[in-house]
């Protein structure tokens, strides 16, 4: 059996040994670069596949996908690949850990505005065979680009990433104005705190600016992550913070078991037409 086949047996497999799935789709995103994103969004899909879910890492920095870095592996193809045709689901889709996958994104290359229909009917057929994970977590770009704000409308959830920097308070702000026009909440992770309590007061400012100019959109704080010599580490080492770091490991762990707990009581918003391929419709027919 070929390397291909053996992939291609092993997704379906998984497909068949469980009941249909509503996959959740989270993106990442922040105001501005430079705060965490992207180890955060490599760390949250670790745990959340430590905790007994099968998850997706789609690399969605349109221009600087580095996930693959994050996680120290090197990927053949892409997600552009599968879209023009070039290749089966199964080229592209890394596997990290035993219920963890990735899913490389393309630098320098905007997906989003690829045309060709045909190629891209046959790409909702075969990314429905990713149809068997509980969550994808979407590591976007940063700031309010077209290409970012799309993603964002496409996922159910989005989490925005801040720092106490006052220029990324003051970007995470106006990602904020821009969501509200077709969120009705918003969820927020404060890192590189120097404590809890700058974190509290940090995000209790943003809600106090947000309640006068915003009113129409809910903010959550899902916890802070401090200034941590461990996580920094990890990223110049490339491996995951969460897999050694008790305390910023245990942290980010809450976060994604409160995440979890607002999944699990039907909290988030949900979008029309379930699973990858409607995922990936609502995403490109904005185009």
């Amino acid at each position: 059996m070929t390397n291909q086949a053996q992939k291609l047996a092993k997704i379906v497999g998984l497909q068949n040994d469980r009941a249909a799935v509503k996959t959740k789709f989270i993106a990442v995103t922040s105001g501005k670069g430079g705060v965490g994103k992207t180890t955060i969004s490599a760390n949250l899909g670790w745990l959340l596949a430590q905790k007994g879910h099968r998850v997706g890492l789609l690399d969605a920095d349109i221009g600087l996908a580095n996930l693959d870095v994050m996680l120290g592996v090197k990927p053949e193809k892409t997600i552009l690949n599968l879209m023009r045709g070039e290749c089966g689901v199964e080229d592209i889709l890394m596997q990290i850990d035993k219920t963890l996958w990735l899913i490389p994104g393309e630098s320098g290359g905007d997906i989003l505005k690829f045309g060709d229909q045909f190629a891209l009917e046959r790409f909702y057929e075969e990314i429905k065979k990713l149809d068997y994970l509980d969550y994808l977590v979407i590591d976007t770009g940063a700031g309010i680009g077209e290409s970012v704000q799309t993603f964002l409308a496409a996922a159910d959830e989005t989490l925005i990433v801040t720092t106490p920097d006052p220029a990324a308070i003051t970007d995470a702000y106006a990602m904020l104005k821009v969501l509200s026009a077709s969120r009705k909440r918003l969820l927020m992770i404060m890192n590189q705190t120097q404590s809890e309590k700058e974190s509290e007061q940090v995000f209790g400012k943003i809600v106090k600016v947000a309640a006068k100019n915003i009113p129409s959109v809910e903010l959550r704080l899902l916890g802070q992550l401090p200034r941590d010599n461990d996580v920094a580490r990890s990223v110049r080492g490339r491996y995951l913070f969460s897999k050694t770091s008790g305390g910023s490991g245990a942290r980010l762990s809450a976060i994604a078991d409160k995440l979890l707990e607002f999944m699990e009581r039907g909290v988030l918003e949900t979008k029309e037409g379930s699973g990858f391929s409607g995922f990936f419709k609502r995403l490109l027919t904005q185009f």
